[in-house]
C-alpha cells in the first residue's frame, strides 16, 4: 500500500490532533460488524469445489471396503467379469472418459518453485542521520517539514540499514528518466538472476511473465525490458500491472495462477517491484512527506508451475487467492492519491481516514477468506452467532473467528508499524505471528508489494516453515485493495541461496522502540 501504514504512523505524531480524528487513523474494531453477504461469498467459494470435497471421503470409503473383501469374492467376480467382456469394456471407457474430462477441465494446481528478493548493496543504506541530513542540506525543505520527517521516522519501525536508490544519495539529489531506469533494472535483475540460478530455469522455458510496478511505467515497459535483457521466447505472453499499489503483488499473483490454468506445463514468471527514484516527494505538505520516510528500494521474482513433475521440488503450494476492491467508494478511491501540491511538486497524498478505510477492505476481505480457511468448528460457532445477531437486532455478542487455527504464519503487508500493530490487535495475534512483518520493516523498510516475500523469506531463515504449515499473505493498496494469498508448504522449507537475510538473520529479532533505533549488534 502506498504509505498504507504510514497514516497511522502520522496520526501518533500529532498529540495536538483531538480525540475524533486519530481514532479515524485506526483500523476499526471490524471483527465487531460483519456483513452477512460477504460471508455467503466465501461458501460460494467453497461450494464451487463441493463436488472434488465430496470425493475424497467416496474414494476413501471405496478403498476401506475393497480391503476389507475377502480373496475369495474377488475371484468370483473376476469370473464373472470373463464373461460380460462388454459390460467391462463398457464401464471401462466411461471411466476413462470421467477422469479425461475430470483431468482436463479441473483447476490445476500452481506450485511456487522458488522465488528471491532483492538485496541492495551496502553503500545503498540510508542510516537516520544522513536521510535527515541529506533532506536538509538539498534547500527543498521548511522546518516544520524536517522535523515531521524526524518524528515520523522516530516512530517508523524502520531500522539503521535500510536502502535508498542512488540518484538520491547525491547532493542535490539527482532524479531522472535515466537513474530511475538503472534502479528499476538493478532490482529486478538482481532478483532475476538469483532466481534463475536457484533453480536452474533459463528463460527461455518461461511462458508467462507479469510484471507489477506502481509509480514507474516507462516506454518500452518494465515487463519488456526483462524480456530484452534475458532474451525470452517470442511467444511469451507478458502483462505489466501499473498503479495499484503494494497489493498488486498478490494480483499479479492471481493474474498468473489464471493464465497457468489455460496454458498446460508452462513456468510463469512474476515480478513484484517498486521505484523510488522519480516518485520522491520534494515538498512541504505533510501528507504527501510519509512515503519518503517509509518507503526504501526492494524487489522479489517468483517461479510459477504448473507442472505436475515441479510438485516434488517446490517449495509451496498455491491454496487461495482472495481480493477485495473497494474503488467504487470515492472516500477509498482518493484515500492514496498521486496528485500535485500547490507549489506543482508531484507526490502520493495520504487521507486521514486511511485506516479506517484499510479497516472496512480488510473486514470485507477476511469475511470472505474465512469459510474457506476456518476449521469447521469455527465456521459453525461464527456462522451461529452472525445469523442470531442479524435475527435479535444485535443483541448477541458476535463470535471472533480464530485465525491462528487456520495458519501457522502470517505476512502481513510492511506498511508501516501502525498497520502490524492494528492488525496484531484486531487479529488477536501472538507477537511471534507478527515478528516476521515487524523484523522486515525495520531492515528493509517498506517496499512496497514486494514486501511480503521478505517476510516469508525471514520465516524459512529462522527455520520455522514445516511441511503442510500454511502461509497467509496479506496486503493493502491504493484503489483501495484488500487482497490475501494463502500458501501451503510442500516441505520443510530451506532459505534458498544468497536470499535477503543470509548476512544477519543471525541478529534478528531485535527489539524496536520509539526513537532512532540502534543498529543492530553484530554479535553472534
Amino acid at each position: 500500500m502506498e504509505g498504507g501504514g504510514a497514516a497511522g504512523a502520522g496520526g501518533r505524531d500529532q498529540p495536538s490532533s483531538p480525540p475524533q480524528r486519530r481514532e479515524s487513523r485506526r483500523l476499526p474494531d471490524f471483527l465487531q460488524s460483519v456483513n452477512l453477504k460477504y460471508v455467503k461469498l466465501g461458501y460460494h467459494y467453497l461450494i464451487t469445489h463441493l463436488l472434488t470435497l465430496l470425493l475424497i471421503p467416496l474414494m476413501v470409503v471405496i478403498v476401506l471396503e475393497a480391503a476389507q473383501t475377502d480373496p475369495n469374492d474377488l475371484r468370483q467376480l473376476w469370473l464373472h467379469l470373463q464373461y460380460n467382456l462388454v459390460s467391462v469394456l463398457v464401464c471401462s471407457a466411461f471411466l476413462v472418459f470421467g477422469t479425461t474430462v475430470y483431468i482436463m477441465t479441473g483447476p490445476r494446481h500452481v506450485y511456487l518453485v522458488d522465488y528471491a528478493c532483492y538485496r541492495p548493496p551496502p553503500n545503498l543504506q540510508v542510516p537516520f542521520p544522513r536521510f535527515m541530513k541529506h533532506s536538509q542540506l538539498c534547500g527543498e525543505f521548511n522546518e516544520s517539514a524536517l522535523e515531521f520527517q524526524r518524528r515520523i521516522l522516530e516512530r517508523s519501525g524502520l531500522g539503521q540499514e535500510t536502502y535508498l536508490p542512488s540518484a538520491l544519495h547525491y547532493l542535490p539529489p539527482r532524479p531522472s528518466m535515466a537513474s530511475a531506469r538503472e534502479e528499476a533494472e538493478e532490482v529486478m535483475f538482481g532478483a532475476l538472476d538469483a532466481l534463475f540460478r536457484n533453480t536452474g530455469v533459463k528463460p527461455k522455458d518461461i511462458g508467462i511473465l507479469v510484471v507489477n510496478c506502481s509509480l514507474f511505467n516507462p516506454t518500452p515497459s518494465l515487463s519488456a525490458i526483462i524480456v530484452n535483457r534475458y532474451k525470452f521466447r517470442g511467444n511469451i505472453k507478458s502483462f505489466n500491472l501499473g498503479g495499484m499499489g503494494c497489493s498488486a503483488g498478490v494480483i499479479a499473483i492471481d493474474l498468473a495462477r489464471d493464465l497457468l490454468q489455460i496454458h498446460r506445463s508452462t513456468y510463469a514468471v512474476v515480478v513484484s517491484t517498486e521505484n523510488i527514484t522519480q516518485n520522491w516527494y520534494f515538498g512541504n505538505r505533510k501528507s504527501m512527506l510519509i512515503p519518503n520516510c517509509l518507503f526504501r528500494v526492494g524487489a522479489a521474482a517468483m517461479l510459477l508451475s504448473n507442472r505436475s513433475a515441479d510438485r516434488w521440488r517446490a517449495k509451496y503450494k498455491l491454496v487461495h487467492v482472495v481480493r477485495t476492491h473497494r474503488g467504487a467508494d470515492d472516500r477509498a478511491f482518493r484515500c492514496v492519491y498521486q496528485e500535485q501540491d500547490d507549489a506543482g511538486k508531484v507526490g502520493v497524498s495520504l487521507s486521514k481516514d486511511l485506516m479506517a478505510i484499510a479497516g472496512e477492505a480488510l473486514k470485507i476481505n477476511i469475511t470472505t477468506l474465512g469459510p474457506l480457511v476456518l476449521p469447521i468448528s469455527e465456521q459453525l460457532l461464527f456462522f451461529a452467532t452472525l445469523v442470531a445477531k442479524k435475527l435479535f437486532n444485535g443483541k448477541v455478542k458476535p463470535y471472533i473467528p480464530d485465525f491462528k487455527l487456520a495458519f501457522e504464519h502470517f505476512c502481513i503487508h510492511a506498511g508501516g508499524r501502525a498497520v502490524i500493530d492494528e492488525l496484531e490487535k484486531n487479529l488477536q495475534l501472538r507477537p511471534d505471528h507478527v515478528e516476521a512483518s515487524r523484523m522486515t520493516l525495520h531492515r528493509f523498510g517498506n517496499t512496497s508489494s514486494s514486501s511480503i516475500w521478505y517476510e516469508l523469506a525471514y520465516t524459512e531463515a529462522k527455520g520455522r516453515m514445516r511441511k503442510g504449515h500454511r502461509v497467509w499473505q496479506i496486503a493493502f493498496g491504493s484503489g483501495f485493495k484488500c487482497n490475501s494469498a494463502v500458501w501451503q508448504a510442500l516441505c520443510n522449507v530451506k532459505p534458498s541461496p544468497d536470499g535477503p537475510w543470509e548476512d544477519c538473520i543471525h541478529r534478528y529479532p531485535v527489539e524496536i522502540v520509539d526513537g532512532f533505533p540502534p543498529q543492530p549488534s553484530h554479535e553472534q
